[in-house]
């Protein structure tokens, strides 16, 4: 009895080193919008993106999009609201979350407001629609990198640019 109780406790000990499955989270529209780029601006050169615009600064509510609870770090690097064009490169206000295999999943250019705070949520909101960073105007930036390494599949046969989307749409999937 007593051995059979050891090998029960020792298999379930186990089982407690074995890596729960990843699972995939969804990503949704942060707000009624336009997705103005992905993998590839209208120059050619190389984004590695998803931006989404409603056309007005502002525009209240810019949420993470991810479904699922994580935690996002906020930076609020520009405290003043930028509509129409960036303040420079390295001043977008970012929401940032890092998944344990060190992929990271970010929301750039938005202006902060009061939920601009560090919080771990679903789909919660982090600022309204802005242009803070190196920015051309009022947008929403939503990238998957791991050490300098773009991951554009996690949208790609998502969404495409020119497509009318709103917080139920789905832009992609990240794995």
């Amino acid at each position: 009895m007593r051995n059979t109780m050891k090998l029960s406790l020792a298999a379930l000990a186990s089982l407690a080193l074995v890596p729960a499955a990843v699972t995939a989270h969804t990503v949704k529209a942060p707000y009624t919008a336009t997705v103005t780029t992905t993998t590839y601006y209208s120059s050619g050169s190389f984004h590695g993106a998803v931006d989404v615009s409603s056309g007005t600064c502002d525009y209240w509510g810019v949420e993470t999009g991810v479904v699922g609870s994580v935690y996002w770090n906020v930076s609020i690097r520009t405290t003043a609201h930028y509509c129409n064009s960036g303040n420079g490169s390295g001043n977008q206000n970012e929401a940032l979350h890092t998944w344990a295999d060190g992929w990271q999943f970010r929301i750039w250019h938005f202006n902060k407001t009061a939920a601009s705070v560090d919080k771990t949520c679903d789909r919660c909101q982090v600022g309204d629609e802005g242009s803070t960073g190196n920015s051309t105007g009022a947008h929403t930036h939503m990238q998957q990198t791991k050490s300098g390494t773009y991951d554009t599949s996690w949208y790609s046969g998502y969404t495409t640019k020119g497509e009318a989307v709103d917080r139920t749409e789905t832009l992609g999937v990240l794995d």
